[in-house]
């Protein structure tokens, strides 16, 4: 009788922890569906207001006017593109030396300099902003398109420093160690040896790069000085002006780029045969 007590106790609870991993679950589902299902009933609607559940009267308004290059859509795409790229690899260009040089220190040595490629990063957008604008404004760089990707270089440098510095805290040097006794010099192992087996890290790198930039507003506004005209720019001057189909079509064109970036991370991830870490 107590066995089947025992079991039935068992049993139960097992159940109960299976219904709440799956109603957690469920809340992380809608959490993340349920914005983007949002997003795509709004871009298909032309008018809905409150109380209203749904649009009162639907229509494909937001989408026809990106096709047919409403407003300054289409600069802002080029725009960001064109600065997300530029970003990606510049910034892996000088965060790679530098997140390799941190990862060499120890001690205090090595917490202070995180510290302070982090620092722009978690500082106030706002504040960086107003710090980065005052320097453009002294090289005359201020509201174009060069000053804005420089302005986004400051974040993406500290976050991809970081990320490089956990990729040298796993990396064997000891294979450079071997091709410089094999004869290499420093460019050959650089080129030959190195770069070849952090070739899946360093694309990882550049596309956190683009994202970083290409999530920017703050930066981008205050540099920028409503000159620069980027897709977030973009979302937020519609949502100002009531325009919430064409802000919903056009917050649904800026979620592209992040999930192919994801989705070909996690590609190469999955056909890279050999990894060095």
């Amino acid at each position: 009788m107590d066995a089947r007590a025992n079991g039935g106790a068992v049993s139960l609870r097992s159940i109960v922890r299976r219904a709440f991993r799956l109603g957690i679950l469920a809340a992380l589902a809608m959490a993340t569906i349920g914005p983007l299902v949002l997003l795509a009933v709004w871009s298909g609607s032309h008018e809905w207001f409150f109380p209203a559940l749904l649009p009162q009267h639907w229509g494909m308004g937001g989408w026809e006017w990106l096709r047919s290059g409403g407003g300054r859509i289409e600069e802002a795409i080029w725009n960001s593109t064109l600065i997300g790229l530029a970003d990606g690899m510049i910034g892996c260009a000088v965060a790679f030396p530098i997140g390799r040089a941190i990862a060499r220190l120890n001690g205090w040595r090595r917490y202070v300099a995180a510290a302070a490629v982090f620092s722009p990063v978690v500082a106030p957008p706002i504040s960086l902003g107003i710090g980065v604008q005052y320097l453009m404004l002294k090289v005359a760089l201020a509201g174009n398109v060069a000053g804005v990707l420089l302005a986004h270089l400051v974040p993406t440098v500290g976050y991809l420093t970081l990320y490089f510095m956990s990729v040298f805290a796993a990396f064997d040097s000891r294979i450079e160690d071997e091709a410089r006794t094999l004869g290499a010099n420093r460019m050959q192992v650089a080129l030959r040896v190195t770069l070849p087996m952090l070739r899946r890290q360093i694309a990882e790198a550049i596309a956190i790069g683009f994202l970083i930039s290409w999530a920017q507003y703050a930066l981008t506004l205050t540099v920028g000085e409503g000159v620069v005209h980027t897709l977030p720019i973009e979302v937020f001057s519609y949502m100002r002006s009531g325009n919430g189909s064409f802000a919903a079509a056009a917050a649904l064109v800026m979620i592209l780029p992040p999930l192919a970036a994801i989705a070909a991370t996690r590609y190469a991830a999955r056909n890279t045969a050999v990894s060095p870490l």
